[in-house]
C-alpha cells in the first residue's frame, strides 16, 4: 500500500482505495457474481464443499545435497503431517548439467537435490506411496526430462502412470521473465512444454505436466495484478501450442495447474485469486469453448512469497507466514507451500519448515478456516475489489497482446525490462520508506543487532559422492542402449517430433541429465538473453 500526502491510498496494483464501501460501489464495479462454489465461473471456489469435504494440500518446498539425505527430509515431513512433496533441485540440474561437469563444480547440491540419472529419483522416492502423496517437481528448463523420469520411476515401481497424479512446474516462459535457468532458445523451449502436455494427455492423463508460475514473475518486480495477467497470458500460449496439434481443449486444460504468490495486502491478495478464478474460468469456458466446467478450474499452490521475508528481525517472518497461509485459506488455494521464516537467507531447518507446517494446520484445526466456503464472499470491499482487480488482470493481458503476444514479448526482452523497472521502483519506494516494512524501515528498534544466521554450507563430501555415484551407473549400464536411445532423442529432436518418448526410453537406460541436454542442446541451440537498458 502506497500513501502520499494528500492520504491517498492505492494497492501495488494501482486500485485507489476508498475509505469505506457500500453496496452501491460493488454495483458500479460490476455487482456480486452469485454463482455457488464448484459453479462456473468459480470465483467463490472450484469445489461444491471446498475445504469441509478436503482440506487444502500441505506441500513444503525441500530438497538436499543428493538423493538419499532429500529422501530422510521427505520422510520427517511425512511423519510430522505433510500432505504433499514439493521438490527442490540444485543448480546444475536445472541447468542440464551433470554433477561432474565443470560448470556445475561447488554447486552441485548446495541448494536442492543433485539429480543426475534415474537412480536418484529410485533413492529419493523410496518407501513413499505415490497414491497417497503427490509429488511436485519443481524444475523448468530440464522439466521434459525429470518428468519422462517420474514417470519411469513410478512405472518401475509399479505404478499405473495412467492414474499417477502429481506435478511439474515446467513453466519455461516464466523462466525467461524472472529467474533465469532457461537452457534453449524461446521456441524450442515453448516447444518442449508443448510436448508435454501432448504426452501425458495421452499416456498419464492425470498428472499436471505445467504449473504456470506468476509467483517468480511477482517475486521479480510484477504487481498482483500483472502476477495473474501475465501467468494467463503464459498459460494461453502453451494452450494455443496444445491445440495446434489438434488436442481437444478438455484433454489438457484441465490438467494445468498455476502457482501464485502471496505477500503484501490481505484484502487485495484475496481478492486477486477470487477475481483471478473467475477470469480463467472465462478464458478456458468462452473464448476456448471448453464443454467440461473442470476445464476451467484455477488450480493452484499459493505459496508464502519469499519476498515479502526479511533478514531483519526474522521472528517476524513467522507472523508474515501465518498471514500468508491465512489468505490462501481465504481464497480458496488447494495447496499451499508456506515460506519459512528462516528462507530469507538460508536453506529452511527442520524446526521452521515444522513451524510452518504447524502454521497450516493450526489454521485447519483450531482457527476454523475449514468451515465455510469464501467466508469473505459478500464483503463490499472485497466484491468491489475482486471486479477491480478482474479489470487490471484483463489489463495487464492487453499490455501483452499489444505487444505481439507473450512469446514474442518474452524473446525480445520487452516483458523482462518491464518487470525489472518494476523491481527498482520497488527497491527505492522500500529504502526511501514509501513502502513501509517492519523491522526494515520502520519500527526499527536502535539496538537491533545484525542477526546470526545459520547458513546452509556447501558440502564438498557430498558432491565427490555423487559424482561418484554417477560414475558407478555409467560403469553399470548398457552403455551400447544409451548411445541407441541418445541417437532416437536427437533424431525426433531434429524432425520435430514430440521428445517425450524418446526421453523416457532414455532415462530407463539411466541416460544422464547431462547428456539428454547435451542432445537437445546440439539441435535447439542455447537461449541468448536479450538485454535492455
Amino acid at each position: 500500500m502506497m500513501t502520499d500526502d494528500t492520504n491517498k491510498i492505492v494497492n501495488e496494483s494501482g486500485i485507489e482505495i476508498k475509505t469505506l464501501y457500500t453496496q452501491e460501489d460493488v454495483e458500479q464495479s460490476g455487482g456480486i457474481d452469485n454463482s455457488r462454489s464448484g459453479e462456473a465461473p468459480f470465483t467463490r471456489g472450484i469445489h461444491a464443499e471446498m475445504y469441509r469435504k478436503r482440506p487444502f494440500t500441505m506441500r513444503q518446498y525441500t530438497g538436499f545435497a543428493n538423493a538419499a539425505e532429500t529422501n530422510e527430509r521427505f520422510q520427517y515431513l511425512i511423519a510430522n503431517g505433510q500432505t504433499g512433496l514439493n521438490v527442490a533441485f540444485d543448480l546444475a540440474t536445472q541447468c542440464g548439467y551433470d554433477s561432474d561437469a565443470p560448470e556445475a563444480f561447488g554447486e552441485v547440491g548446495r541448494v536442492g537435490m543433485a539429480v543426475d540419472t534415474l537412480k536418484d529419483f529410485e533413492i529419493a522416492f523410496d518407501g513413499i506411496d505415490l497414491e497417497k502423496i503427490t509429488v511436485s517437481l519443481t524444475i523448468n528448463g530440464t522439466a521434459a526430462i525429470l518428468i519422462a523420469m517420474y514417470l519411469a520411476m513410478a512405472e518401475k515401481r509399479g505404478y499405473d502412470v495412467a492414474k499417477l497424479r502429481g506435478t511439474a512446474q515446467n513453466d519455461i516462459l516464466k523462466e525467461f521473465i524472472g529467474r533465469g535457468t532457461w537452457i534453449f532458445p524461446v521456441e524450442p523451449s515453448v516447444k518442449l512444454v508443448a510436448d508435454t502436455i501432448e504426452y501425458c494427455a495421452k499416456n498419464a492423463p492425470k498428472y499436471s505436466p505445467v504449473s504456470v508460475c506468476g509467483y517468480h514473475i511477482r517475486e521479480s518486480g510484477a504487481t498482483p495484478a500483472e502476477e495473474m495477467g501475465y501467468a494467463f497470458s503464459i498459460a494461453k500460449a502453451y494452450t494455443d501450442r496444445a491445440l495446434d496439434r489438434g488436442m481437444d481443449i478438455d484433454t489438457f486444460a484441465g490438467r494445468l495447474s498455476y502457482n501464485f504468490n502471496i505477500y503484501g495486502n490481505l484484502f487485495e491478495q484475496v481478492a486477486k485469486f477470487r477475481a483471478g478464478r473467475r477470469h480463467w474460468a472465462k478464458i478456458i469456458l468462452e473464448q476456448y469453448q471448453a464443454k467440461d466446467p473442470k476445464s476451467g478450474w484455477l488450480r493452484m499452490i499459493a505459496g508464502g512469497g519469499g519476498f515479502g521475508l526479511t533478514i531483519e528481525q526474522p521472528e517476524n517472518n513467522i507472523m508474515r507466514g501465518a498471514y500468508y497461509a491465512l489468505v490462501g485459506a481465504l481464497s480458496g488455494a488447494q495447496t499451499m507451500a508456506l515460506c519459512c521464516y528462516d528462507e530469507a537467507y538460508t536453506i529452511p531447518t527442520p524446526k521452521a519448515q515444522r513451524l510452518s507446517l504447524r502454521t497450516m494446520q493450526l489454521l485447519i484445526e483450531e482457527i476454523g478456516l475449514a468451515d465455510t466456503v469464501d467466508p469473505l464472499g459478500g464483503s463490499y470491499y472485497i466484491e468491489t475489489l475482486t471486479n477491480e482487480m478482474e479489470d487490471k488482470i484483463v489489463e495487464a493481458m492487453d499490455w501483452v497482446d499489444a505487444q505481439g503476444g507473450i512469446v514474442k514479448a518474452v524473446s525480445d526482452g520487452v516483458i523482462q525490462a518491464k518487470v525489472s523497472e518494476h523491481a527498482f521502483r520497488r527497491q527505492k519506494d522500500v529504502e526511501s520508506g514509501a513502502q513501509r516494512k517492519v523491522g526494515v524501515n520502520c519500527y526499527v528498534d536502535d539496538d537491533d543487532e545484525k542477526p546470526e544466521v545459520d547458513l546452509h554450507p556447501y558440502d564438498e563430501d557430498g558432491g565427490r559422492v555423487q559424482i561418484a555415484a554417477l560414475e558407478e551407473v555409467r560403469k553399470n549400464r548398457d552403455q551400447a542402449e544409451v548411445d541407441r536411445c541418445l541417437e532416437a532423442l536427437r533424431s525426433d529432436a531434429d524432425a520435430g517430433r514430440n521428445v517425450m518418448a524418446a526421453l523416457v526410453a532414455a532415462v530407463k537406460a539411466y541416460a544422464s541429465v547431462g547428456e539428454m541436454t547435451n542432445v537437445l542442446v546440439d539441435v535447439y541451440g542455447r537461449y541468448d538473453e536479450p538485454i535492455r537498458f
